[in-house]
Formats: C-alpha cells, sequence, structure tokens
C-alpha cells in the first residue's frame, strides 16, 4: 500500500509541474497533501506491525488453586435440653475457637472445626426438629469438648434433634372420621364379593344414606 502511494504521489507532483491554471493547480495540490498524509500514515502502520511482541517472561512459580478440604465425622456427641435451650456437648480436644466456622439458621445449623490435630471436623443438621433462634445461639470451647447452644424458638419439648413426621398423625386423622374405614371396607367386599353379598351391601349403603340403620354393616351380619 505504501508503494502504491509513492507512484500515485510522483505522478501528481510531475502532473503539478506541468499544470498551468490555477484551478487544476490548487486540485492537485490539495490531492497531494492528501496522498502524503496516507502514504505517511501507511509506512507507520507497517512499521508497526514489524515490531516484534515480547515474549511473556516466566516467574518460575505456579499458583494452583486450593484443594477443597475434606471433613471427618464426629467421633461421639450426647445433647439435652430445657424449656428454652438445648446444648449439644461434643467430645473433642484442642480445639482452637479461632479455627471454627459456624453458621446458625432458623431450622438448622452447620458447625466446622479445622485443623484439629491435623484434621477437620464437621457437625451439621439439616433440619432440627423445631425452629431456634440464631442470632442467640453459641458455641463454647472446653478444653476436652465443645458445647453448643441452641436457643429454642419456642418452649416446645424436642424428641429428637432432627425433624421427624408425626406418626400419630393419620392414625388421629382415622379416629376422627371412623366410617372412613368402615366405608372402604365395605367397598373392597363389594368389589370381591359374589351377587348376593354385592346385593346386601348396596341395600345396606342405601339404608344408611335414608337413614334407617345407624349401622351400614347391620343388614348382613
Amino acid at each position: 500500500m505504501a508503494e502504491e502511494f509513492a507512484l500515485d504521489l510522483e505522478e501528481l507532483r510531475h502532473l503539478h509541474e506541468i499544470a498551468k491554471r490555477p484551478r487544476i493547480l490548487s486540485l492537485l495540490t490539495s490531492e497531494i497533501r492528501n496522498l502524503e498524509k496516507l502514504s505517511s500514515e501507511a509506512t507507520s502502520t507497517a512499521r508497526a506491525s514489524q515490531i516484534p511482541i515480547p515474549a511473556p517472561i516466566a516467574t518460575g512459580t505456579t499458583v494452583s488453586p486450593s484443594p477443597a478440604r475434606s471433613y471427618s465425622p464426629l467421633a461421639s456427641f450426647s445433647w439435652d435440653q430445657d424449656n428454652d435451650k438445648v446444648k449439644i456437648y461434643v467430645s473433642l480436644e484442642g480445639v482452637d475457637e479461632t479455627k471454627i466456622e459456624s453458621e446458625f439458621k432458623p431450622n438448622s445449623f452447620d458447625v466446622k472445626f479445622h485443623d484439629i490435630q491435623g484434621k477437620n471436623y464437621r457437625f451439621a443438621v439439616v433440619k432440627l426438629h423445631k425452629d431456634i433462634v440464631p442470632e442467640n445461639c453459641k458455641i463454647l470451647v472446653k478444653p476436652k469438648r465443645v458445647i453448643i447452644t441452641l436457643v429454642k424458638a419456642s418452649k416446645a419439648n424436642w424428641l429428637d434433634l432432627h425433624f421427624k413426621e408425626d406418626k400419630l398423625k393419620p392414625a388421629m386423622d382415622k379416629e376422627k372420621d371412623p366410617m372412613a374405614g368402615i366405608m372402604d371396607l365395605m367397598k373392597n367386599m363389594y368389589e370381591d364379593g359374589d351377587e348376593e353379598m354385592k346385593k346386601t351391601i348396596a341395600k345396606a349403603w342405601t339404608d344408611a344414606r335414608t337413614g334407617k340403620t345407624a349401622d351400614p354393616l347391620s343388614s348382613y351380619r
């Protein structure tokens, strides 16, 4: 590109030397200036492209990402409670308060013990039996154990640290509606019975709906 500009400039200058009319001379002068500017820019670009890019200098040190910590389960723990608090006793020696990482939430907690005699330990409950007050919970370090105090959100008695479904609830629901179990039994007997059984159960259903009998099974006992 720079060579083309040089040839064009040479020819324009030659024309400028032989031109006589003022307008032609002015046009040629303007075009020569434009080409000189373009030629200069093209030359600068060509020189810049020839400058070698310095290779990155190796520092001799490689930074590797720190490995993820691994945690061991706790050897043993116990717990008790009163109306206001739940206390968890963790058997662990050599604990440094500065190496404990804890997180308390309304229905869970997570406590990590770092670099305890070369090991990391973790104790967490993802869903507690009842809610707690996170900002009031605390950790106390003793020479041979750690005490985690959970402050109850209500004065309810805890059956366990972990949340468990109330197994008594389905049974209580059935007690509230004893007829539901009887009707299910009659439906099963109707589906599996012979024609005589089906007639008897159908009559019992009809009598129960019209109020003729209080016991839907009395008609075929």
